[in-house]
C-alpha cells in the first residue's frame, strides 16, 4: 500500500466520516464531491478527491455496490 501525503489521509478521513455518518452509509461519487468540494471546484481538487476515492476502494476501505442501476459507495462492512 502506497504512502498517502497528509492532505490526502484528511480527504480520505473526511470521506470515510461523511460516508459513516449517512443514514443509508453511502452515496454516490457525485454527492461525495457535492459534500467535499467548494461550489467552484478546480479540476486539480476534483482529480484530488476521485484519486482519494479510488484508493479507498483499493484499499477495501470502501466499496462500489450498483443500487438502481448507479454505482455508488459505501464504508465496507468490518468482518
Amino acid at each position: 500500500m502506497k504512502e498517502c501525503p497528509p492532505d490526502r489521509i484528511q480527504i480520505a478521513r473526511e470521506i470515510l466520516n461523511y460516508l459513516s455518518g449517512r443514514p443509508d452509509g453511502e452515496d454516490t461519487l457525485e454527492g461525495i464531491m457535492r459534500h467535499r468540494l467548494p461550489e467552484k471546484p478546480t479540476g486539480r481538487q476534483t482529480a484530488l478527491v476521485k484519486e482519494v476515492v479510488a484508493d479507498l476502494v483499493t484499499q477495501g476501505r470502501i466499496e462500489r455496490i450498483l443500487k438502481e442501476d448507479r454505482a455508488r459507495l459505501r464504508v465496507r462492512p468490518r468482518r
